[in-house]
């Protein structure tokens, strides 16, 4: 990453912050009393959520609140600190939840509309952020915003509004993601679409036509089997000498999350009929050669042309999966432990839901030789894959130091059957070389997309945050640049 002179992710929170201190100061002169309270905690929770948006990326930024004009002296003046910053977050979600309405509540044309669940929600992920970040880099109130994070999910667990999308039987991990799952029991905060109203084209940018989210060797390994353990621990791992021998006797959500080579699913084509997918054919391009089956469509209608950016599934901001594992975290965390009851209301829940049938527990992990951290980790990392946590993650535990620099790498091609033709159940039968995948292979056989070589330089002085745009310093020398850039 290099110094950009502008970049939306600063610009495009502060035009939001600016709506929202526009609507709270016209709300403070208002005569209509308490008639237009929840607009206010609304304005507060999307201030908060766009302040949110700054903090993760930059650490602390400027706290504007108020409408500035040209001879505004904040124009020019300097960063808040992080404590600053996200301190300022919370309370404005705090102050918010008081006037936001239960998700009961909420009318059905209303669906959508911010909730005193979601506002907790929110506080939750950003007070575990900020508790597990100060927590490992030795710096004060760790325990402090970890227990607000345990406090903000226990209230949206508690409030008893919410629940697991379990209503399709053993693919509703799967179908959660795509139109099956749209307001589901689990969502708490979604951008909502409608067809001919607001549409979107994320499956034909991201997980079919070009693909650009790639599973990674990384991810699949992370997957357990399906006796509770590690790939490395456990007699049940097939290895990778076929095709599609890794993908056996796994944790559920690992097929439902990477699709096993040769399935036949809908693909953006003019097609009426399920077509085989493989790696590069017939639209589907992954340098890993693992293929995304998350947020795959399901229904032809919506893949034909012209329809197919025409995508209409919902996208979950806030799920409740990501509350409990808040709790689990922020749990263990704050206390170094964490006792099998708060494990069966959390990460066994979403192990239920996934279809993996061995729980964790304490006696599991210690008879197993296994670290209650990184399995919680696990859990949080397969739960919500492709998400975009997972940088966020890295960042908080400050391990990208060492998870970013070591070498990208696909399925394995020495020694396999990924050597060898496929040929593909189509008209015509056209055979499908396998792409010249072995001259980029590491000793082990694997791909090798990035190396290691290629990824050394992640600087932990540096690139934890992000830096400033380069015209935002100029005009504001008093920003100071995020150091290292």
């Amino acid at each position: 990453m290099t110094t950009p002179d502008t970049d939306g992710n600063w610009q495009s929170p502060y035009t939001q912050i600016r709506n929202c201190n526009n609507l709270l100061e016209k709300a403070s002169a208002s005569t209509l009393g308490s008639s237009i309270q929840v607009y206010i905690a609304e304005a507060k929770f999307f201030r908060a959520f766009n302040y949110w948006s700054l903090y993760h990326l930059y650490g602390g930024v400027p706290l504007v609140t108020r409408v500035l004009d040209t001879n505004s002296e904040e124009l020019y003046g300097a960063r808040n600190t992080a404590k600053e910053t996200v301190d300022f977050i919370l309370q404005d979600l705090k102050e918010a939840v008081p006037n936001l309405p239960e998700e009961k509540d909420v009318p059905t044309a209303s669906k959508g509309r911010i909730t005193r669940g979601a506002a907790n929600a929110l506080m939750a992920r950003v007070a575990l952020f900020e508790g597990t970040w100060r927590k490992f880099r030795n710096e004060s109130d760790a325990s402090a915003y970890l227990d607000m994070a345990v406090e903000a999910a226990s209230t949206v667990i508690g409030s008893g509004q919410y629940s697991l999308f379990t209503a399709l039987g053993a693919d509703s991990y799967r179908l959660l993601f795509i139109d099956e799952g749209d307001d589901a029991p689990e969502c708490i905060l979604d951008r909502r679409y409608e067809r001919y109203v607001q549409s979107h084209s994320f499956p034909e940018a991201n997980v079919q036509i070009g693909a650009s989210t790639n599973p990674t060797k990384r991810l699949v390994d992370m997957y357990l089997c399906s006796d509770g353990l590690p790939i490395d621990k456990s007699s049940l791992f097939q290895g990778y000498e076929t095709r599609t021998s890794e993908y056996q006797n796994r944790d559920p959500r690992m097929t439902q999350t990477v699709l096993i080579p040769g399935t036949a699913i809908y693909q953006l084509l003019q097609q009426t009929e399920p077509m085989e997918s493989w790696p590069f054919y017939p639209q589907r391009v992954y340098e890993t050669g693992y293929m995304i089956y998350k947020y795959c469509p399901q229904n032809p209608d919506y893949l034909m042309p012209p329809n197919h950016a025409q995508q209409t599934y919902d996208h979950h901001i806030i799920r409740y999966a990501e509350v409990l594992l808040i709790l689990a975290e922020a749990t263990y965390e704050k206390n170094e432990s964490i006792s099998d009851e708060v494990l069966d209301r959390t990460i066994n829940l979403l192990r239920d839901r996934g279809g993996l049938t061995v729980h964790l527990s304490n006696a599991f992990v210690n008879a197993n030789g296994l670290n209650m951290r990184e399995e919680i980790r696990r859990e949080r990392t397969v739960e919500l894959a492709a998400e975009g946590f997972r940088r966020d993650d890295l960042n908080r535990w400050k391990t990208s130091e060492t998870e970013l620099v070591k070498a990208v790498r696909g399925i394995k091609i020495v020694g396999t059957e990924w050597n060898e033709p496929i040929i593909v159940g189509i008209e015509n039968k056209n055979p499908y070389l396998t792409p010249d995948w072995q001259n980029r292979t590491d000793a082990e056989g694997f791909i090798v997309c990035e190396t290691a070589a290629f990824r050394s330089n992640f600087n932990p002085s540096k690139n934890y945050l992000r830096p400033i745009p380069a015209k935002q310093i100029q005009l504001n020398p008093n920003l100071q640049q995020n150091p290292g850039w």
